[in-house]
């Protein structure tokens, strides 16, 4: 997002539909026939993947295999540090690929290229074009293009995870921590009576979402979701 801001890239969003079955299956896989679906013998009788489906546990990563094939095929180059960051460049012009799982960003300083790019994706799989990105993975994305800004928002999710725990009503502060507080492990449960009163305390759960928060889009609480994280 540092780079589309920089280089004042056009930013785009796809998804693909029914991603998991575009995978191939390399291995001899059988089932049992399907309720509803039943041929000859249903005991002795099962049926064999010819491709990859919901449910199956090779589906995510034979997803991932099909779509490498597809993409470089097209002249795009894996990035050495990250395996689903893609990248192609044309003389002056480049285009960078982002997947996640079946969510796809597209960012380009040649607007032709982005969109040849997006008819060379519809034509192997069917796509969704969402056009300019303003959502993703639960982040908003905030852009004013003339003054150079673009800004990530985690509003909606954070709003859900407070009502989650009944803190939607509670008042901002301007820092994550008073000053004087401290935390130690002998803060933590030391009995049996203390250990299952906070097993109905969703504690984990509630540092977790806090976390994904702070990587995403909220550094300034790192600080206090990982003295918790520690306890």
């Amino acid at each position: 997002m540092a780079l589309v801001a920089h280089f004042d890239l056009e930013l785009h969003q796809m998804d693909v539909k029914t991603t998991f079955i575009n995978g191939d299956i390399d291995e001899t896989i059988y089932m049992r026939q399907p309720e509803g679906f039943v041929s000859g013998d249903p005991d002795n009788i099962v049926c064999k993947f010819k491709k990859s489906i919901y449910g199956l546990k090779q589906a995510s990563r034979q997803w991932y295999f099909k779509f490498h094939q597809v993409i470089i095929s097209f002249g795009f180059e894996m990035n050495m540090v990250d395996d689903c960051l893609y990248h192609k460049f044309s003389g002056s012009k480049h285009i960078f690929l982002v997947l996640y799982v079946d969510d796809i960003l597209l960012a380009s300083n040649d607007i032709e290229l982005l969109h040849d790019t997006k008819r060379f994706l519809s034509k192997h799989f069917e796509m969704k074009d969402l056009g300019d990105a303003s959502f993703v993975l639960g982040i908003q994305i905030h852009r004013a293009r003339s003054r150079g800004i673009l800004g990530l928002s985690q509003k909606n999710y954070i709003e859900k995870v407070l009502k989650r725990y009944g803190m939607h009503d509670c008042k901002p502060g301007d820092t994550p921590v008073a000053k004087g507080d401290k935390f130690s492990l002998n803060q933590c449960p030391k009995n049996d009576f203390e250990k299952k009163k906070i097993e109905k305390i969703p504690y984990a759960s509630a540092v977790g979402s806090l976390m994904y928060a702070q990587v995403c889009t909220r550094p300034d609480i790192a600080y206090m979701t990982g003295c918790w994280d520690d306890i």
